[in-house]
C-alpha cells in the first residue's frame, strides 16, 4: 500500500497511526504515552499525564477524541469504558 506521507515527521497534530485498547490499572503504566485518549462510554477518567501528574478529568463525553499525553488510566477513579489510546 502506498503512503503519500511516509516522509513526513508524526508531530502531536497529526493524525494517530496507532491505537491500542486501554484496560485502567492503578499500578501499570501503559505500554506507550498517548497523543490523545478516546471514550467510547462517557465518565470520568482517572489519569497519570506524561508530566507526572495525576488528574481526574470529570464527565468526559463518549465518542470524543482528547488530546492527551497519559502515561497510565487509573482503576480507582475511572468510570468511563471504551477507552482507547491513539498515539
Amino acid at each position: 500500500m502506498t503512503d503519500d506521507f511516509s516522509t513526513h515527521s508524526e508531530t502531536l497534530t497529526a493524525p494517530a497511526a496507532a491505537a491500542e485498547t486501554i484496560t485502567p490499572s492503578d499500578t501499570q503504566d501503559l505500554a506507550f504515552v498517548t497523543r490523545a485518549l478516546y471514550v467510547g462510554q462517557g465518565g470520568d477518567v482517572a489519569v497519570e499525564l506524561k508530566s507526572g501528574d495525576s488528574v481526574v478529568l470529570r464527565n468526559m463525553q463518549a465518542s470524543v477524541i482528547y488530546p492527551l499525553r497519559v502515561m497510565r488510566v487509573l482503576a480507582t477513579g475511572t468510570t468511563a469504558a471504551d477507552i482507547v489510546g491513539l498515539r
